[in-house]
């Protein structure tokens, strides 16, 4: 099931969701959600429509994807963010998220200048301060969704059901809702702990216009780790709920997540629960699909045999969620019109590229890294404002499987996986290779499978070592989201390893480790007294 957008009314306790950060109606101007005067409803006018409950939740996920309400008439929500904050194009959830995660790295470099993208240079060259533009549009986009969570919360506890009289039917729906509300709350702290370790922590028992505080990332991870297994069992089993919403696992992967990380997180090493988790998923009816590579990211990848693998998806829609980030931006962005051509969209953007690293370290060989065809630019990139320097690859596609265009030549439709399967067989090699746990036969049989799928050659067992599961895992998810956070887990972000313009020079340069997180933006900073600035900044 594509994500179906449903307008919902827009009530004054939701814009009360959106000001997570702030305490008082004149600190409002950035996260303030403006309503018209004939969609002033109560909570309680709202929720006397039985649907309104999975609606709002549908809110809470489509913010993953959208960033205001429009589109029910087939616009775009160009300017009309619910957040209120930097334009449509920089404040999109997935968009935001992946360009931190992704440029930052030699897997991408931007070709876009400083006019129309003040500060999108500083995350090409690492030089990023606690005024990012970019920066600054994640950090309010992720307290938004968590705030949207929060009320969500407080308007569904069985005091609240029993004195609208719900019935018993729908209130056990509203238990899996509130779940899943849950997990998307977790997902969004899993983010922040990766992107900015402290942070500002409220749930559903705080007070409304209640300054939240400043939590440690130790903190953070055992919270959001406790909120899972509470969850857990409240979710359907896999493939158990509709195709784009949570079930056990992706709450299985999220905390795979965590516990991969756990010693850049917070010191520890929780390899062994990751296995846990990671076998979890991998036993589970959740499955590698046996469909072309490519596949897995086209415009029917939610019935052409990706949902096989995909478990948990960001999901668009040409039509329903017409925005300029998400997929739309991650094929507009890397190609030419004529190359766009060929992938279902109208025109390109000339943006993104991978450095000359990138290429060296995973080759030129494997069909998954799937270069532009007949393209000769050269792998350097000298001048980066050059869209015509730098190794020209595809990834995401507006064509369908069969080769016929998406819904609309402009905005895209095909679903980004932000959890597969091919990823929790990469973390089991990795747990096995570079932590000792686990069995490398087993890790070497999910590397080919996955080279078997894709038509590379297999390898023998002496072939897995830490260098090639990091390699492995760049040629299986390249702009997926993770490089950033590989390079920072595999100990080759701040040094160890080089790429063209990291550090702000063409030849490349070491990192502090400070950049290592990110600031937090200034602006949030001077709204609430609670926070405090990560070292460094």
């Amino acid at each position: 099931m594509k994500l179906n957008r449903i307008k919902i009314i827009k009530l004054r306790n939701i814009a009360i969701a959106g000001i997570f950060l702030f305490t008082t109606s004149s600190c409002l101007n950035d996260l303030n959600v403006e309503v018209n005067d004939d969609e002033l409803y109560t909570s309680e006018q709202f929720y006397a429509n039985p649907a309104s409950y999975k609606q709002f939740l549908a809110k809470i996920y489509a913010g993953l994807a959208v960033t205001g309400q429009k589109a029910g008439n087939g616009e775009s929500d160009l300017g009309a963010e619910d957040d209120g904050g930097p334009n449509e194009g920089f404040s999109q959830y997935l968009r935001a998220y992946w360009q931190l995660q992704e440029l930052t790295t030699d897997e991408a470099i931007i070709a876009w200048g400083e006019s129309d993208n003040p500060t999108i240079r500083d995350l090409n060259f690492n030089t990023w301060n606690a005024d990012n533009v970019f920066n600054e549009a994640f950090f309010a986009r992720i307290f938004f969704q968590i705030g949207l969570v929060n009320e969500y919360l407080r308007e569904t506890t069985d005091e609240k059901l029993n004195s609208r009289g719900v019935a018993d039917n729908l209130k056990a729906q509203i238990k899996t809702f509130r779940a899943e509300a849950r997990f998307l709350r977790a997902l969004s702290y899993y983010h922040a702990i990766d992107i900015y370790g402290k942070m500002p922590f409220a749930t559903e028992n705080d007070a409304l216009l209640t300054k939240p505080v400043m939590q440690s990332r130790d903190f953070m991870f055992n919270y959001v780790i406790n909120e899972l297994n509470e969850i857990e069992g409240e979710l359907p089993a896999p493939r158990m709920n509709e195709y784009g919403r949570a079930d056990k696992a992706a709450v299985w992967m999220l905390k795979a997540k965590l516990y991969l990380n756990a010693k850049v997180y917070i010191g520890a090493d929780k390899s062994t629960e990751a296995l846990a988790e990671v076998e979890k998923v991998t036993g589970s009816t959740y499955k590698i699909a046996m469909i072309p590579y490519a596949n897995l990211f086209k415009a029917d990848n939610h019935i052409n045999g990706a949902q096989d693998e995909i478990i948990f998806p960001i999901a668009f829609d040409g039509v329903k969620t017409r925005t300029y980030g998400g997929t739309t931006f991650l094929v507009h962005a890397n190609c030419t019109n004529e190359v766009g051509a060929t992938l279902g969209i109208d025109f390109g953007w000339q943006g993104y590229r991978v450095r000359q690293e990138f290429m060296q370290s995973v080759g030129n060989s494997d069909p998954r890294v799937m270069k532009v065809p007949g393209n000769n630019d050269p792998a350097s990139i000298t001048d980066y404002l050059k869209f015509d320097q730098g190794t020209k690859l595809i990834k995401f596609s507006n064509k369908t499987s069969t080769g016929s265009n998406g819904s609309d030549a402009n905005f895209v439709d095909s679903d980004f996986p932000l959890f597969r399967m091919a990823d929790a067989y990469l973390m089991y090699a990795e747990l096995a290779v570079v932590n000792g746990k686990g069995n490398v036969g087993t890790a070497l049989n999910y590397i080919n499978a996955l080279r078997t799928r894709a038509g590379a050659p297999t390898v023998q067992q002496s072939a897995l070592t830490p260098d090639f599961i990091l390699n492995e895992r760049a040629r299986e998810l390249y702009w997926e989201g993770y490089r950033r956070q590989d390079l920072i887990r595999f100990g080759k972000f701040l040094s160890g390893y080089t790429w063209q313009w990291k550090g702000g020079g063409m030849n490349g340069s070491d990192l502090t480790n400070n950049k290592l997180l990110f600031p937090i933006p200034n602006k949030y900073l001077n709204l609430n007294s609670n926070l405090s600035q990560n070292p460094g900044y």
